[in-house]
């Protein structure tokens, strides 16, 4: 107490404060904060002894110390969460009548992991269960992963993890993380990528290619001769963030991690739209032959407005579609392209070491393709990738 008091001096506008004494020193104000919740505990603790001593006749009595802190309008407000924020708590009540209205929606996934993905109804958010090897990595990752991103003052293509639950239904567990989406939440995405620098066994299947939006992998990637066309100085500063991101996830020995392309073409959006617009007139011209007396779409309607974003200009709010970065004017087609670092929780550890044994014998100690190596060569050759594919 004498070591904190030590630090007050009246006169102060700025800094905690400990009933009516100010606390100004900002060195010491964390201290002090930490000191005034422990002695909350301790009054909390003493409010529960007086309830039990009631029936006994006996009376408990204490001195209530109020601690506030005040306002810091120089310090900025940390926009990630920090790890104690992962905590599960046991129990969680809903009291949002519109909770049940707005179930996610399950996303098909081509990994080989089995995984399963889901999508907010806004698609601003992607659910995602993990297995437990993948959980004790999230645990040793935040600890590395909150200061990195601040650090970097966000600038960071890494997942934008935002909560960690677990699920007991019927004794059976299930835990999941909620991240930011990648994609645009309006905007179609007519091609997807999943690369990682490697070419053996890296094309789609024959059955993800018979989805309306396959995941097309880095063979498909070279072989249709895509590229990222979104300048010099534009891919200069994207390289600047993937190799920060990427010597970040060395350190931490992890690898097997993907970039994830999503690329909207914003000439066939544009035609879409038309065609679009066209059957919709067709469709209220047929119901006013036939004198049908429907109830018209509002102008307001959020589906209507994302329509009209998505099919005016391709303009995008760098706000709100922070993964997004538009083609530069020599592209030879308008496109957006949806970057972000996936699938970042894989350690190389025993587990990695003998799939790459059992790769190197299957194709031969000089296959430099294979997913499965080393992190600092595995980020090596994924930078190298990513800087032939970026123009």
């Amino acid at each position: 107490m004498d070591w904190v008091l030590d630090k007050v001096v009246d006169q102060s506008d700025c800094g905690a404060s400990v009933g009516n004494t100010k606390i100004t020193d900002l060195v010491f104000a964390d201290d002090a904060v930490i000191f005034a919740e422990s002695l909350e505990v301790l009054v909390m603790a003493l409010e529960a002894l007086h309830e039990e001593a009631k029936p006994l006749g006996l009376e408990v009595s204490w001195l209530k110390t109020k601690v506030q802190s005040c306002e810091l309008s120089h310090i900025n407000v940390p926009v990630m969460l920090m790890p104690d924020d992962f905590k599960a708590h046991s129990k969680v009540r809903v009291d949002n009548h519109l909770f049940n209205k707005s179930q996610p929606v399950a996303i098909d996934s081509p990994g080989r992991s089995g995984a399963r993905f889901y999508s907010s109804c806004d698609k601003m958010y992607i659910v995602k269960t993990l297995t437990s090897d993948e959980v004790e990595q999230m645990h040793a990752l935040l600890k590395e992963y909150h200061p990195f991103v601040v650090n970097r003052h966000g600038k960071t293509l890494l997942p934008q993890y935002l909560a960690m639950y677990r699920l007991t239904v019927d004794s059976i567990e299930t835990y999941c993380v909620v991240m930011r989406n990648v994609f645009s939440t309006f905007l179609k995405i007519h091609k997807k990528y999943d690369l990682k620098g490697s070419t053996v066994d890296r094309e789609a299947s024959v059955k993800e290619l018979e989805k309306d939006l396959p995941t097309l992998k880095d063979n498909d990637f070279m072989k249709e001769g895509t590229k990222i066309h979104i300048g010099e100085e534009a891919k200069q500063q994207l390289m600047e963030t993937l190799t920060a991101d990427v010597e970040f996830l060395m350190r931490l020995h992890l690898m097997d991690y993907s970039l994830l392309l999503g690329i909207h073409d914003i000439a066939k959006a544009e035609m879409d739209g038309v065609m679009q617009n066209e059957s919709e007139d067709d469709a209220v011209e047929e119901e006013e032959e036939d004198e049908c007396s429907g109830v018209p779409t509002p102008p307001d309607s959020p589906n209507t407005a994302a329509r009209e974003r998505a099919t005016s200009n391709g303009a995008i709010d760098p706000d709100v579609e922070i993964y997004a970065i538009e083609s530069n004017e020599n592209a030879p087609q308008r496109e957006i392209y949806f970057m972000a670092l996936i699938d970042v929780l894989t350690h190389y550890g025993v587990k990695k070491q003998a799939a790459k044994a059992a790769k190197t014998v299957k194709y031969g100690s000089n296959a430099d393709g294979i997913s499965t190596v080393e992190p600092e060569q595995y980020g090596r050759r994924f930078l190298d990738f990513m800087n032939q594919a970026i123009v």
